[in-house]
């Protein structure tokens, strides 16, 4: 387990990154005004654009939902990474080495870049080869189960030849290492020397949800070969099979728009549901589907626990009707309650997998598989009422006693009950009865329900928590912690403030500064800021800048205001970093100074008023002294203002 990331690093990736070709791999994105670009919200359907991205400062905001952050940030939304894979994306990106805190990696990020790099050679050396002489059995293999050449393009479906080390001749020719070919599971150690793992299979890289190759399933395609029917790359410290699942990469951006991802069981069931337009397919690799790929799942759904189960997303599990698909039917089912979303089960008629059913019937029948679904409760209930013998009083009173406890753990009240009633026309028993049997498997098993609605809800905290945490730094957003109890503040945005003109000056003011440090010079920054404050918002803004007045005209200036800012006013510094100045292109200069002299200004004929009241209060003739004094400090307010002006 990787140790944290040094914040200097952070700092170090974070400054060396330009957001803008970061955002811009997934938004197309134009000039928006000084400094500032737009484009159309990657996190919500708009038709004109309100999500705006400002390189200098390093933040993006959406004016439209909300959405807003740095390039951390955007990547861990938009690929569902947590914040230290983030980190490790973009120092790859960038070449650069990141260094570890509190007992280091398991692998360093120069190794791990290695692995991928190794991985991401071995793909295009597998895919080049599906088009030789040789490769002719992993063609006839596809095309037999209806995908051409262009599906397997699409796939990035190879081949691996039937040589003993040809892959790893082809790598250490491009300077990899007999090491890291054996930790990246390329390649076994044999008698006398190194092995490729894949020899004479159909090869499927197996990547991550930024669609980096992290391992290979691979086919066995001739007789000869005396390995099992599907081989994986063992577990390397890139690749865990309980933690990935095929597809997802291809997959993450509909299975988040929609709330829908389907879990099937095979490569070429995931290829059959994309081509026929279920794009939200994926498949486990080699291993059951258990906790870590229903965290991954939550975490791309924003599968979010819920009162109102109606509004949640779906988890479509399609098994194979044998003895090993109901076996995973159970295990689904009993981690069916770790999803705040409902659960449904699609089995084709005839048994048949989605690969055949497609081959068979067209792609409207894998469609169709899809939309005729079933609750995930429904199955279950009919299939432990397939053991039993409805035809007599035992038989009946045994199925009520196997299936109670299953209708007892449905969570919507209002299905609960729907439920009891229709089991209770299946099995042909009073409704009552079964309902009476169902209430007491309820009372019964307690323990069971609280945990499994504990583990829902942690399930959600939890993906969220990576998803958004300070990362490998350990830091919250925003900089604090909520304890067990706690009520998070609201956000306060721009769009809460007033409109009044006082209220704009204020917030132009802290725009210019945040965006356009280097047009107005710190000490008349420091003055500006120094002034009264009349919007408590804006106000609690001026004290972060304050606060952060040391980083001021750094590329860090922002950053470090919001960082000095309450959680809840964070949102706001990232707005007003954000927001389009109203200026054209070439004033900035002018625009800064006008904003800035304005609110000086008028600070110094507040304190000219207040002084003017004094004096008119004062006897000069009782407190000549003080009078005296009055008049002097107007003299030096007077040629302030006048300089201040320009006059």
């Amino acid at each position: 387990m990787a140790g944290r990331i040094r914040r200097s690093d952070i700092d170090e990736v974070r400054s060396r990154t330009n957001i803008a070709d970061i955002v811009g791999d997934y938004v197309a994105l134009k000039g928006a005004g000084i400094g500032s670009m737009k484009g159309l919200c990657p996190f919500h359907d708009e038709r004109s654009p309100s999500f705006h991205v400002r390189p200098q400062v390093g933040f993006y905001h959406c004016f439209g939902c909300g959405e807003g952050g740095d390039v951390f940030t955007f990547l861990q939304k938009m690929d569902h990474v947590t914040f230290a894979e983030a980190v490790e994306r973009l120092a790859g990106r960038l070449g650069y080495q990141l260094h570890y805190e509190e007992g280091g990696p398991a692998v360093d990020q120069g190794n791990r870049s290695r692995l991928l790099a190794a991985n991401a050679a071995a793909e295009q050396f597998f895919r080049e080869q599906l088009s030789t002489a040789a490769a002719e059995p992993a063609r006839r293999f596809l095309g037999e189960r209806g995908f051409d050449p262009a599906s397997a393009e699409r796939f990035s479906v190879g081949f691996a030849p039937n040589s003993y080390d040809a892959l790893g001749d082809h790598l250490r020719g491009l300077g990899f290492t007999a090491e890291e070919l054996l930790a990246s599971g390329l390649q076994g150690q044999g008698d006398r020397k190194p092995y490729d793992r894949f020899r004479g299979r159909l090869i499927w890289p197996i990547k991550d949800v930024t669609g980096q190759t992290l391992g290979f399933g691979a086919r066995k395609l001739l007789d000869t070969d005396q390995g099992p029917k599907y081989l994986n790359t063992p577990e390397t410290p890139v690749y865990s099979k309980s933690k990935v699942l095929y597809g997802l990469d291809l997959a993450k951006r509909d299975i988040a728009r929609g709330k829908q991802v389907v879990v099937v069981e095979g490569y070429t069931d995931v290829m059959a549901c994309h081509l026929a337009g279920v794009t939200t397919a994926v498949a486990t690799c080699g291993t059951a589907f258990g906790g870590d790929h229903i965290t991954i799942i939550r975490r791309v759904m924003g599968d979010i626990d819920n009162r109102d189960v109606h509004a949640l997303g779906e988890v479509v599990f399609t098994f194979d009707p044998d003895e090993a698909g109901q076996k995973a039917a159970s295990r689904a089912f009993a981690d069916e309650q770790r999803f705040a979303a409902q659960t449904f089960v699609a089995v084709a008629p005839d048994g048949l997998d989605p690969c055949d059913l497609r081959l068979q019937r067209g792609d409207d029948a894998v469609r169709m598989l899809v939309q005729n679904r079933k609750p995930m409760y429904e199955f279950m209930v009919r299939r432990a009422l397939d053991s039993f013998d409805l035809e007599t009083v035992e038989g009946r009173v045994a199925a009520l006693r196997s299936t109670a406890p299953i209708v007892a753990g449905i969570r919507d009240e209002s299905l609960s009950v729907g439920y009891t009633r229709t089991l209770a026309g299946w099995i042909g028993m009073d409704p009552q009865e079964v309902g009476q049997a169902v209430r007491a498997a309820r009372r019964s098993a307690p323990a069971r329900s609280a945990a499994n609605t504990g583990s829902a809800q942690s399930g959600g905290v939890a993906a969220q928590g990576r998803a958004g945490e300070g990362g490998a730094e350990g830091i919250p957003p925003g900089g604090g912690s909520l304890a067990s109890g706690d009520v998070a503040a609201p956000t306060i945005g721009v769009a809460q403030l007033p409109n009044d003109p006082v209220t704009r000056l204020e917030r132009e003011l802290l725009m210019a500064l945040l965006q356009h440090p280097g047009e107005v010079p710190l000490e008349t920054a420091q003055r500006a800021l120094a002034t009264s404050f009349r919007q408590p918002a804006l106000a609690t803004v001026r004290d972060a800048l304050l606060a952060a007045i040391e980083a001021y005209g750094t590329a860090d200036w922002a950053r470090k205001v919001s960082e000095e800012a309450p959680p809840a006013f964070s949102p706001l510094v990232t707005q007003l970093a954000i927001a389009p100045l109203p200026v054209r292109e070439g004033q900035a200069k002018e625009y800064c100074h006008g904003i800035t002299t304005s609110l000086i200004d008028r600070d110094l004929l507040r304190r000219k008023t207040e002084l003017l009241g004094a004096l008119q209060r004062t006897d000069a003739a009782a407190e000549p002294e003080r009078y005296r004094a009055l008049q002097e400090q107007l003299v030096q307010l007077e040629g302030e203002r006048r300089r201040v002006r320009g006059d």
